[in-house]
């Protein structure tokens, strides 16, 4: 995908975050049926932070996750990336900057 589309389509996807970038969820990416290994490494050069999905696990109890599970959740991938707004700042021809 060129650079221009990829910005397009992560822009479409994404939404306001509380820290004043913009949020993405890696199955909006996958979703899409774009090459999501391209748009996951034009967030990742452009600052963005991939952020998982802390669950809290019971150390102990009835409704404990087995071991298993827990260690497995150290290999899923992010349940979505964070960009700063730096990201959707597009030069103009004039060397100033405009958002979006």
């Amino acid at each position: 995908m060129e650079h221009n589309e990829i910005r397009t389509l992560v822009d479409r996807l994404s939404r306001s975050h509380a820290s004043g970038g913009r949020s993405i969820a890696r199955a909006a990416i996958v979703a899409e049926g774009a090459d999501a290994a391209d748009v996951i490494a034009w967030i990742l050069a452009h600052d963005g932070q991939p952020e998982s999905g802390a669950s809290a696990v019971p150390a102990a109890g009835l409704h404990r996750r087995r071991v298993s599970d827990a260690a497995a959740s150290g290999n899923r991938p992010p349940v979505r990336y964070v960009l700063p707004a730096s990201a959707f700042v597009r030069p103009s021809a004039t060397g100033s900057t405009s958002e979006r």
